[in-house]
């Protein structure tokens, strides 16, 4: 069974039967290793690619894995110039993937239920207007808000609204998460628990892309 015939099984409600659907040949993972990211380099060197439109919409079927378990991501295509201010590292996974719209067969320790991770959508999320919406948060528990938003911009918008943060420049990784269940987080010095919180062992966007891959690829 090929690739997207495999993913549409998993993610039956993505496509409906008026969609006109062009699917291409699957092709080893033609691109280039991406060392500061030696995890991700590993996934997609085993991975295949199949290039998909869907109703005049383009993407990029990466999937993985043994013929009866495969897994993979729908991606946007490389992005093929910068369309949003995002960190070095950020930049360097647009060169080979425009960020993942949609998954298939993800493992348990994957962070769950995002709609739009590394993508340029997410990217363009105004942080600063969803905290503007959260000041009461702050405001009840007698504090300020101890970052200053448009440093920071979404890598990972979750279906329930939580965010994944990054800094522009040092990549600084955090959580925006009133609405949670995780472990492994420690609210930012000055923020009520179920706000800004840091991933414990997971401090900067670069290991955050490389937990990720590693949940992927041993899950």
């Amino acid at each position: 069974m090929r690739d997207w015939e495999q993913f549409v099984q998993h993610t039956q409600w993505f496509v409906s039967s008026t969609e006109v659907i062009d699917v291409s040949d699957e092709v080893p993972w033609p691109r280039g290793r991406l060392e500061p990211l030696p995890r991700l380099s590993a996934l997609l060197r085993t991975a295949s690619l199949t290039t998909v439109s869907v109703s005049g919409r383009h993407y990029e079927l990466i999937a993985w894995g043994p013929a009866d378990r495969r897994r993979g991501w729908l991606c946007d295509p490389p992005a093929a110039a910068e369309p949003v201010r995002v960190h070095t590292t950020h930049r360097l996974f647009w060169s080979v993937c425009g960020g993942i719209v949609e998954r298939f067969a993800e493992p348990a320790s994957w962070w769950m239920n995002q709609n739009d991770v590394l993508t340029a959508t997410a990217a363009r999320t105004r942080v600063s207007d969803v905290l503007s919406d959260y000041q009461w948060l702050w405001d009840d528990a007698g504090l300020d808000l101890p970052i200053e938003p448009d440093n920071y911009y979404a890598v990972a918008v979750e279906a329930n609204g939580n965010l994944t943060l990054a800094h522009r420049r040092s990549g600084e990784l955090m959580l925006f998460a009133p609405d949670h269940d995780f472990t492994r987080v420690t609210p930012v010095p000055g923020c009520p628990p179920y706000s800004l919180l840091t991933i414990d062992d997971t401090p900067d966007l670069s290991s955050w892309i490389e937990e990720c891959a590693g949940a992927w690829l041993d899950g």
